[in-house]
């Protein structure tokens, strides 16, 4: 296994989104090239309404995008992601439960990928679509 691969093990191993996702309560469910599957609570991530902050759904849909990203670039010898674009429309507010990302590719090349996220809330209502986009280095 390479670097990247390891660093992704770990990840996946301590649940998913690195230091600030661990602080943020990520957790992966789901990992392939394909599909990327992750949760995160909305109690402790909400900004002075109550409703869970947009940069948190960004912090979600990142992690999803990235790991979907690494586990491409790993077939095609570019093991390291880097972001280097995120969007996000916020569709509707939530205020408790779990959200949930699914990360899909819309284009998956040699040096560049892009993985829109879909995040929905408890009742699996759309509350967020974000779009990432990583570059792919080598080792």
């Amino acid at each position: 296994m390479d670097i990247a691969a390891d660093g992704l093990q770990a990840l996946l191993d301590a649940g998913g989104g690195g230091t600030l996702g661990e602080r943020m309560g990520v957790k992966l469910l789901e990992a392939s090239p394909e599909r990327v599957v992750g949760t995160m609570p909305v109690e402790g991530n909400t900004q002075p309404y109550g409703l869970l902050h947009g940069g948190a759904s960004c912090v979600l849909a990142e992690t999803l995008g990235s790991v979907g990203a690494v586990l491409h670039g790993q077939s095609v010898d570019r093991p390291f992601a880097v972001g280097v674009d995120i969007n996000a429309t916020h569709h509707k507010g939530v205020r408790s439960g779990l959200v949930t990302g699914v990360a899909t590719p819309v284009h998956r090349g040699r040096t560049m990928v892009t993985y829109e996220v879909v995040i929905t809330d408890d009742l699996d209502e759309r509350i967020c679509t974000a779009r990432i986009t990583c570059l792919l280095r080598g080792a």
